[in-house]
């Protein structure tokens, strides 16, 4: 037998591999993985995804996303420099996860609060004085809670004068404004501080401070459930109060927050 009949005989052999090879993976492939259509809105709506931008907003400061369910379509243009990244969302995360300083520097004894200063450090500037249509209201870009500018427009009320006067406030073009829960009011505080105890150069007017500076929480005291819990904004002690019927707390209003 010539080389020439080897060599065929090898091809043929090779061509049939290929046939099977085909025939035994490709085939079943496909079969699995189905048609290919063309882009379109996704069947199950469980599968629309958020954006990195919507995870960031919710873990910022609790804006609650939309998942995008229509038609898949190429991006008009590039990403821009305001969408985030994996390491914004690890960062913020890492954040927000952690206890803030107390704002405590002063040195006392060994191994307190003024000598270690454990805790996430605050951002610089700590609050931005909201302007346009923002007007009258301080975002805190520790916590990403908006606050009232105005820490007493509400005057003195009871607690159920409080809520009701948060409930129906429309400020900054934001109608989803709260009594703050006796937390929320602790993010505030800088212990290193008082009269009043918030951080040096804060953009609040008409913090009170003196010996009545009671700010309601939405908080009730659970073992006393005819008092809520309120901070002392002069030193920022926590104590609970009378809910009524002895128009006695300061009101100031937050939004936004998980």
């Amino acid at each position: 037998m010539s080389h020439k009949s080897n060599k065929g005989g090898i091809m043929r052999y090779l061509n049939w591999i290929v046939v099977l090879f085909v025939v035994f993976f490709f085939f079943p492939m496909a079969a699995v993985a189905g048609n290919l259509d063309s882009p379109a809105a996704p069947t199950n709506p469980a599968s629309a995804m958020y954006t990195m931008q919507d995870v960031y907003n919710l873990i910022d400061d609790g804006t609650e996303g939309t998942k995008r369910g229509g038609a898949f379509t190429e991006p008009g243009a590039g990403p821009t420099s305001t969408g985030k990244t994996l390491d914004d969302l690890y960062n913020l995360a890492s954040e927000r996860s952690r206890a803030a300083k107390t704002g405590q520097t002063t040195f006392y004894k060994t191994g307190d609060d003024g000598d270690l200063q454990k805790g996430v450090d605050w951002p610089t500037p700590r609050f931005t004085d909201n302007t346009g249509s923002g007007a009258g209201t301080v975002t805190d870009n520790l916590t990403g809670f908006m606050w009232a500018k105005d820490a007493n427009a509400a005057g003195l009320k009871t607690w159920d004068g409080a809520l009701a006067y948060c409930n129906d406030l429309i400020l900054g073009g934001h109608d989803d404004w709260r009594l703050p829960n006796v937390k929320e009011l602790l993010s505030l505080v800088d212990f290193g501080k008082n009269d009043p105890a918030l951080p040096g150069g804060h953009p609040f007017d008409n913090v009170q401070a003196g010996l009545l500076a009671f700010y309601g929480s939405s908080t009730t005291n659970h073992g006393n459930t005819a008092h809520a819990w309120h901070v002392y904004m002069h030193s920022g002690n926590v104590d609970s109060i009378g809910k009524g019927p002895i128009p006695i707390l300061h009101v100031w209003p937050v939004r936004g927050g998980q």
